[in-house]
């Protein structure tokens, strides 16, 4: 197995590098990585002190670094002691540049600006967390997305990484024996998008969740008659009110929210082709809400 010492340094919160950093690992198999983590990196002197570590720990590089002479600093360096380095974004920043036919500002951490953008995902939060697993049902109007599903099929964390990306959220258990409030199939504004799996799936969820629980493993719970009836149920149900459906069976968290995000956007595209009222305009690039499902 190959060990590799991958330095990330930024001169911001380092958060891109992280995602870049995992999204190009996991294309790697057979792989030791060991990461070295450098944020808000600002200065020479913090610099020299990371390129001594990095000297006793040598391997790739990956930075995003605006500041000129740091990053002319960092890539002399970097040479002298034989690391290879990349700037992540200089490629894409490149392109803008051209399009936009002017030079990038440069400001370190310039995406994390306190702007309107960022306190609607304060506030998107705060809403879903507050209308959790049906609560709040007579606020639902006020939601962007409205997600329902049986238990353990993922609702409440793809609730919360769709508010991450800016979206007021409820999500709502569909329980056979306790069907959902009127509302849910009186609200208009929302996107109500129904998430569902399979039984044997959600059997081996349930049961390793009452495993962690100290909680008897065998109960109606986990009963195959009784999941599989369960799943049934909320498929008619979708089927019954033209619910969009998405299948969590073998889907990240991730995945799920960009199949909502992608449904989300392709309803306010027709909406606004037609020329149908819509109370929210498509959510605003910063939020990070236009992408596609995988």
């Amino acid at each position: 197995m190959q060990r590799l010492h991958l330095h990330l340094l930024s001169d911001s919160t380092g958060e891109t590098l992280e995602m870049i950093a995992k999204a190009a690992m996991a294309q790697f198999e057979n792989t030791d990585v060991v990461r070295h983590f450098w944020p808000m990196v600002r200065s020479q002197q913090h610099l020299d002190r990371i390129l001594g570590e990095m000297s006793i720990h040598p391997g790739l590089v990956l930075f995003t670094v605006v500041s000129t002479e740091i990053r002319e600093r960092l890539e002399q360096r970097c040479t002298a002691l034989g690391l290879r380095s990349v700037s992540a974004l200089d490629t894409v920043t490149d392109a803008l540049e051209t399009l936009f036919d002017q030079r990038a500002k440069g400001r370190p951490g310039r995406q994390h600006l306190m702007d309107e953008a960022y306190f609607r995902r304060v506030d998107a939060i705060q809403f879903t967390i507050a209308h959790d697993d049906g609560i709040g049902w007579e606020n639902w109007e006020q939601c962007d997305i409205i997600l329902a599903g049986v238990s353990r099929s993922s609702k409440t964390p793809t609730s919360i990484y769709l508010a991450n990306r800016g979206f007021r959220v409820a999500n709502i258990p569909i329980v056979v024996e306790s069907p959902p409030p009127p509302s849910l199939y009186e609200v208009r504004r929302p996107l109500i998008v129904g998430l569902t799996t399979s039984p044997e799936r959600l059997i081996q969820v349930r049961r390793n969740r009452l495993l962690s629980l100290n909680q008897a493993p065998e109960t109606a719970y986990v009963d195959s008659e009784h999941v599989a009836r369960e799943v049934l149920y909320a498929r008619r149900m979708f089927a019954d009110n033209g619910w969009p459906v998405i299948d969590v069976s073998r889907r990240s968290i991730e995945e799920t929210a960009a199949a909502v995000i992608n449904l989300y956007n392709e309803r306010h595209n027709v909406r606004g082709a037609t020329g149908t009222d819509i109370e929210r305009d498509t959510t605003d690039w910063r939020d990070g809400a236009t992408g596609s499902a995988q």
